[in-house]
Order: structure tokens, then C-alpha cells, then sequence
């Protein structure tokens, strides 16, 4: 998981600070990608990602870079997909699905979700 220079998500409330750190929302994000139609895995998208997976560390979050903004998130998915699939149905809808998973955990909106095929498998 690679995550921003940014603070993790907070929200201010009269009763006081809710705050999401990234980690968390990495872990909803790849949950959603998991149940998704025609993906078949996620993998690391940097030498550390990859470094940290042969050692089985954050085996849950192996995937997904999570940046936040202000009052925004950003996240990127590196998916591998099932081939004869079609692509472009496949990213769509896991962007719809990270999308509601995450903003339905929140309640703040997901900016973006960029869906980066690294390699199709039988």
C-alpha cells in the first residue's frame, strides 16, 4: 500500500474527531476489489509493495495507493484480470464498486478511482 504525505481523513463533530487513517481505507478498497467480477488478484506496483509481499506483510492491502486531499480521496487499484473478460466492463465496474464501499464506510466522497490493469490470467 502506498500512501500520501497527507493526514489521515478527519471529520470534525460536536462531540469531537473521527479520523480514517489511509490503511483503513486501502483495506475497504481491495475488500470491494476482491468480490469483483473477472479480477483475478492485485499486485504491488513498487519494489517496496513487492519486497513487503514476499515477506506476507500488508497481504490486504497489496495494490492499493490511497491519497487524500482536501475533503477528497484518490485511489489506485493495480488488478490483474481474467483473460477473455472485456476490460473495460471489468475496471468499470470495480470503479463503481470501490467507489460505493468506501464512500458508503466514510460518508465522504471517493474523487477518483483509477483502475490500472498490470496483466490478464487464464
Amino acid at each position: 500500500m502506498s500512501i500520501s504525505s497527507s493526514p489521515p481523513n478527519q471529520r470534525q463533530l460536536p462531540t469531537g474527531k473521527i479520523e480514517v487513517a489511509p490503511r483503513a481505507i486501502a483495506t475497504i478498497a481491495a475488500q470491494a476489489v476482491g468480490q469483483s467480477y473477472g479480477v483475478v488478484g492485485m499486485v504491488p506496483h513498487s519494489f517496496r509493495q513487492g519486497v513487503a509481499q514476499v515477506l506476507h506483510q500488508n497481504d490486504a492491502h497489496r495494490g492499493v495507493e490511497v491519497r487524500i486531499g482536501d475533503q477528497e480521496i484518490e485511489i489506485d487499484l493495480y488488478v490483474i484480470m481474467e483473460y477473455g473478460t472485456r476490460i473495460s466492463e471489468v475496471a468499470r465496474n470495480v470503479q463503481e464498486q470501490v467507489r460505493y464501499a468506501v464512500e458508503r464506510a466514510l460518508g465522504m466522497p471517493v474523487a477518483r478511482v483509477n483502475v490500472r490493469v498490470q496483466g490478464l490470467k487464464n
